[in-house]
């Protein structure tokens, strides 16, 4: 399983960087950004959405049913994310500073070039999920707790230990 992984992240490495990026798209704040900060998500069923170029700094998607959703460029940061379940979803260029994820399900997500700053992750399943390297490791520094739905501890779904 982890070296599919491994195949998946350089594969989706690839398609990135043999895909220009716009200027617009590799800042996320840029003038182009809608703005939905402080919006209320909370219990919605937003399987498969998109959320491209926005800003929802201090949104609410707690206990959100993310599944499969995609999060392109936007600013998540100081969001409540606490219980969504994001299983296979993409996070690419967000902003997550701040935000709590604790109880989340990020299961077989793929959140490269994403900021996780300050991220409260107690409890937070991220099994199987793609992360950069550096971003991992300020996870794993302060990864704890067990998800109450799927009773994996974070550690171990971040494989800090390995």
């Amino acid at each position: 399983m982890k070296y599919l992984r491994v195949l998946v992240a350089f594969v989706l490495a690839l398609l990135i960087l043999f895909s220009p990026l716009s200027a617009q798209a590799a800042n996320r704040r840029a003038a182009g950004t809608k703005n939905l900060a402080n919006k209320d998500f909370s219990g919605k069923s937003l399987i498969n959405s998109e959320f491209s170029k926005l800003n929802l700094e201090n949104s609410n998607f707690s206990n959100a049913d993310l599944r499969g959703a995609v999060f392109s460029g936007s600013l998540l940061a100081g969001s409540n994310l606490h219980g969504m379940d994001f299983t296979y979803g993409i996070a690419y260029l967000v902003d997550f500073k701040g935000a709590d994820l604790t109880d989340a399900i990020l299961k077989e997500a793929m959140m490269l070039y994403s900021n996780f700053d300050d991220v409260d992750i107690t409890g937070a399943d991220f099994t199987e999920s793609v992360i950069d390297g550096v971003q991992l490791k300020k996870l794993c520094d302060r990864a704890s707790g067990v998800n109450p739905k799927t009773g994996v501890s974070t550690r171990e779904s971040l494989e800090c230990d390995i």
